[in-house]
């Protein structure tokens, strides 16, 4: 959310205001090197309620909020927390008045709430998987298995792109279809090859046209090791055909969000 609303003025004539990234458990204390969104980056605090407590920082209303640095700085410290405790994070953008606000509009009135949330999360991580189609490997996949496509191929080899427009317009067409096809089957795949990581999934929309698979999954920090067997073992099924990779542990952003503060 915006920083609408009243703002405090520190001694300097600064419009400032606090940023929430996350909530965390009471007791979490953050690390010195931890740095929140900032030009330069600002060091992180923590303001407490009961056993819950919220991850914030300082900022300055005198500068825009959004650029890549922003954004990074503020995924870069709740992935850091999911690391080595339980978060419920916050969307981008959460700024409050001051932290008084933070712990009587945000935290007091959803402390039950946030605190079993916290408990269900105790040892748990995110990890996002992605599988890439290799370029040619996949055109070549659906050209064995479509006749029309292999058709349009030849009717466009070695001719001129103005000349074989419509052909090319099919081709594609044809080739979209398909990939879209076997992305939702590889996607079962991927989830399949999970089961024995007891993990929670949750489908991704693709980024790239060429996506085999994306995913992301919630689970025990002890089953890490199993998750990355499990897709090496997938990997080389699908050697020259898919790329697979894993990003973790971050925070669980598509598994639980913390209510946005009201300030």
């Amino acid at each position: 959310m915006s920083a609408a609303g009243t703002v405090r003025e520190n001694d300097r004539a600064e419009r400032t205001a606090v940023y929430v990234y996350g909530i965390v458990a009471g007791d979490v204390e953050t690390e010195p090197h931890a740095r929140g969104i900032g030009d330069p980056p600002v060091d992180v605090a923590v303001v407490r309620h009961g056993e819950i407590a919220a991850l914030i920082s300082e900022i300055s209303l005198d500068r825009p909020l959004g650029t890549p640095d922003d954004l990074t700085a503020h995924a870069r410290l709740l992935d850091g927390t999911a690391a080595v405790a339980p978060v419920l994070p916050l969307r981008f953008g959460g700024v409050v008045t001051d932290t008084a606000a933070v712990e009587n509009e945000l935290l007091a009135p959803n402390y039950d709430e946030f605190r079993a949330a916290l408990n269900e999360l105790e040892g748990h991580a995110q990890f996002v998987i992605r599988g890439r189609y290799a370029e040619d490997a996949i055109l070549r996949e659906v050209l064995h298995e479509n006749a029309d496509a292999a058709r349009l191929r030849a009717e466009i080899r070695d001719r001129p792109e103005a000349a074989t427009r419509d052909a090319r317009i099919a081709l594609g067409e044809i080739v979209n279809r398909t990939i879209e096809a076997k992305r939702a089957q590889d996607t079962q795949r991927v989830v399949a090859a999970l089961g024995e990581v007891d993990a929670k999934v949750r489908e991704r929309q693709p980024t790239h046209e060429e996506d085999a698979a994306h995913l992301a999954v919630l689970i025990d920090l002890s089953r890490e090791d199993a998750l990355a067997r499990a897709l090496t073992d997938l990997g080389d099924e699908w050697d020259g055909r898919v790329r697979l990779s894993l990003l973790g542990p971050m925070a669980p952003y598509d598994f639980v969000t913390a209510h946005e503060p009201t300030g």
